[in-house]
Parts: structure tokens; sequence; C-alpha cells
């Protein structure tokens, strides 16, 4: 049996809006009145994010003093993730026709994410994505989880993944940051990185994974392509 456990976030939704305007709005709510303050444009906010540029540098090159810059970022991690907000979260290109696909190749497809489970509700019921999982290959985050950091909170998942599913002759890994690589790494799973989330190429390539690709459908092509190969030609 072949298996793809595929990060949400960056392979099959695109969350550069959303990250945008809760960006847009922490400026306006941090300057002052009479403050002139330099927006960003979506792609300059988006390419910081994708290097993984600080927020309170990123508040500081719009215009913001330090003591503005770290309220500026406390505010940006309280309303991120806020439920206003998932509505800007947008279907990466292609993504459902690469679900699609994976589901007719007979593939065993399971989503690990970073999510909590309303969150994960949410673009489910928005984008009609429950059909490509069923309950039991979702993992995600209880609603009542105490996040630490997503490169250790997401092996931990991995973990419990890999104990509940049946077993499987070969098991992939598709996702856009640090997290879904180390989580894949520390259980001897195959790891392709996507240029379509979080992090650029540079960042990306830090980590090591098998292979770097633009979006998730190359990252599909790929998987199906190689598993039709007779084993001596892999």
């Amino acid at each position: 049996m072949l298996r793809l456990i595929t990060d949400f976030d960056g392979p099959i939704i695109d969350v550069s809006e959303r990250y945008y305007r809760v960006y847009q709005l922490c400026l306006q709510k941090t300057r002052r009145p009479d403050q002139k303050v330099k927006e960003l444009s979506k792609p300059e906010f988006w390419q910081m994010k994708r290097s993984r540029v600080l927020e309170k540098q990123i508040a500081m090159i719009s215009g913001l003093d330090e003591v503005q810059a770290q309220e500026f970022a406390q505010l940006r991690r309280q309303t991120v993730h806020t439920e206003p907000y998932f509505q800007y979260d947008r279907l990466a290109v292609g993504a459902v026709d690469t679900l699609l696909k994976i589901q007719r190749a007979g593939v065993d497809l399971a989503v690990m994410t970073m999510r909590r489970v309303w969150e994960l509700d949410y673009a489910f019921k928005q984008y009609d994505l429950g059909r490509f999982f069923p309950e039991n290959r979702c993992y995600c985050l209880s609603n009542d989880y105490v996040k630490t950091r997503d490169i250790d909170d997401k092996p931990l998942l991995m973990t419990r993944a890999l104990k509940e599913l049946p077993p499987a002759a070969d098991t992939w890994m598709v996702g856009d940051t640090e997290a879904d690589i180390t989580a894949a790494k520390k259980h001897g799973i195959k790891a392709i990185a996507v240029e379509s989330g979080i992090r650029d190429r540079a960042q990306l390539k830090l980590y090591h994974p098998d292979m770097i690709v633009k979006d998730f459908s190359t990252a599909v092509d790929f998987i199906l392509e190689r598993s039709l190969q007779p084993i001596g030609n892999r």
C-alpha cells in the first residue's frame, strides 16, 4: 500500500491572504494616529514571511518603533488564528484536482496539520474537503492543546499517526515547513517540501528534504510515477 501524509496549509490551503490581512490590521492598530507608516505590498510581506523575517522586524520595516513592534508582534500572534480571519484562506491552485487524482489512484491519504480540530473543520466545511479525509486519517491538535513549537509538536503527531495507521509498503510526507521535514525524518519517512507555502526554497533546503518541488500537484505526480516503477529501477 502506498501512503501519502500531507500537511494542510501550504500544499492544500493558501494562507497568504489571511496573514496579509492580519498584518494590515496590526499595523493600523499599532501606529499612532499621526504616524506615517509604510504598508508593505502583499508580495513584499509574503516574501519576508517565507524567508522567516521576524515579526518585530517586519513591523519596524513598516515604520513602527521598537516598542510598537513588540506590541504589533503580540497582537499578530493573538489574531492570526482567530475565526474572523480564516475566511481569507483560499484553496491552493490545483489542490482539489490533485486530491481527486490521489483518490482515483487508491493511495491511502492522511492529513497532518498544526491546525486545531475546529480550524480544520472550518476549512473542510468551507471547501468540502472532508470527502478526502475520513476522521481516522486526520491528525491535528485538540482544541485545548497548549502549543510549544511546530518543529517539536509535529513529530509527536507523526508518532501518534504511525502507531494508529495500518502498515504501508511506502510512505511519503508532503509539507511546506521545517516541521514537516523534521517529523518525516525522525521516523524514516521520505519528505517532499513544496514551495507553495510559508517557507521559500532557501529555508526549506536548510532541513534537507528528499526533494523540493513547486507545489502539491508536482509532488503527487512524482510519487505516483515512482510508485509505478519496478522496484529495481527506484
